[in-house]
């Protein structure tokens, strides 16, 4: 049978999301600025490669990705949507007909 079918999402822990309250993205844009200029004048040195760096860069160049982030939703997939319709067809045609046996009409 499949009553695993729609187990994947139970039993996972609700995630954790801190939100500062003391927190200024416009404070910390600024000094991020500066030291990018500071470095690019030479008055800083060089800063090393790290992957920290690039975590998020893509999702903040697109709007529709950025969009979902801050909804915190996750995307629905259309074929997951359509294949749960045929079956809620399906299970109403068999409830409705009494004929489980799906056959389309002969014309």
């Amino acid at each position: 049978m499949a009553f695993g079918l729609f187990k994947s999402g139970v039993g996972k822990p609700r995630g954790f999301k801190h939100q500062y309250i003391y927190y200024d993205e416009r404070k910390e844009k600024l000094d991020k600025m500066e030291d990018s200029v500071k470095r690019e004048m030479g008055i800083l040195p060089e800063k090393e490669f790290s992957p920290e760096d690039l975590r998020g860069k893509f999702v903040e160049g697109t709007t529709h990705l950025k969009r979902r982030k801050e909804s915190g939703r996750k995307p629905v997939h259309l074929g997951i949507f359509i294949l749960l319709l045929l079956g809620l067809v399906y299970v109403w045609y068999g409830i409705s007909t009494g004929d489980w046996t799906f056959q389309f009409p002969a014309y």
